[in-house]
């Protein structure tokens, strides 16, 4: 946290968030206007953890292949060497993953729930830890794709950065007079040691009365007459897991009510479809699951 919180200024409950998905093993989605530091975010994790960075920038014309990687004939020998694409890195950014077609988009499906990669009949494993940070620009803004729900299903959390406030922006431009953050920050952690923590983090506890609490709110989304589609079995594990990290993050080895309740809008809410009369009713996926939750029983 406080290696990210050097590049990253006045953004304190995202960067908790961010870290407690990256300890569940999870991806992260970020949804904001250009300009606020989610490129930026991404390469500081990178450092952070001392991993890999490779950076895809999502455009129409952009194909699977330049994601997952293709054989090259090499005329010497006549024979197919595979070269990889950059998903094979410890964190990819998916830059504005919203202007490619959904084609492309579901080329990462398979990498983001199982830690590999297929191409032409092969499979590849990816380094670990793996992780996706992918970058979105508002569905309002011209010449973009709405994501499908098979894909917002494999992220864990989807997050806001939001404009920083007026000291925190003087900070980063006083930051940067010389040179940038960046330049300057050293690896926080160890790549064994963040699997290694990602392992403990799966040992927390969860109480039976807890876990009933998990699966009573993900039922409610799932029988609200406003939604289309509730909270998939995906989700309840990315749930489960998350509220693991939170927990785990909190300094605790089990998790309480208040740790699915903080976890539950940015797990949840993404996941959810609006029928077509709440969409344009102006009630939000967020309005909804703050709803759902005040009307599921918490156990004593």
């Amino acid at each position: 946290m406080t290696n990210l919180e050097l590049v990253v200024r006045g953004k304190t409950a995202p960067l908790q968030l961010l870290v407690a998905t990256i300890f569940a093993g999870g991806h992260v989605l970020m949804e904001d206007v250009p300009g606020v530091g989610k490129t930026t975010l991404s390469k500081a994790l990178a450092k952070t953890i001392g991993g890999d960075f490779r950076r895809v920038q999502f455009t129409p014309d952009l194909l699977p292949t330049d994601i997952l990687g293709s054989s090259i004939y090499s005329p010497k020998d006549g024979s197919f060497e595979f070269r990889q694409g950059p998903i094979f890195a410890n964190v990819v950014l998916a830059d504005e993953i919203n202007r490619a077609s959904p084609r492309t988009q579901s080329s990462l499906l398979e990498a983001m729930s199982e830690g590999q990669a297929t191409v032409e009949g092969v499979t590849y494993p990816l380094p670990r830890p793996f992780l996706v940070l992918a970058t979105q620009n508002p569905v309002e803004f011209h010449g973009t794709y709405p994501l499908p729900e098979a894909q917002l299903d494999r992220f864990s959390v989807k997050l806001s950065m939001g404009y920083p406030a007026k000291a925190d922006e003087a900070s980063i431009l006083e930051g940067q007079r010389g040179s940038h953050p960046l330049d300057r920050l050293e690896p926080a952690i160890q790549l064994d040691e963040l699997v290694q923590v990602q392992q403990q983090v799966a040992q927390i506890k969860m109480s039976s009365e807890v876990l009933g609490y998990l699966l009573d709110m993900i039922e409610a989304t799932r029988n609200d007459s406003r939604l289309r589609l509730g909270s998939s079995p995906r989700g309840s594990l990315a749930f489960y897991r998350v509220c693991q990290a939170w927990a785990y993050c909190q300094g605790r080895d089990y998790v309480i009510p208040d740790d699915l309740q903080r976890m539950a809008e940015p797990v949840l809410a993404h996941r959810l479809v609006l029928d077509t009369k709440t969409k344009y009713s102006g009630i939000s996926k967020e309005q909804i699951v703050s709803e759902l939750l005040k009307k599921v029983a918490v156990p004593v």
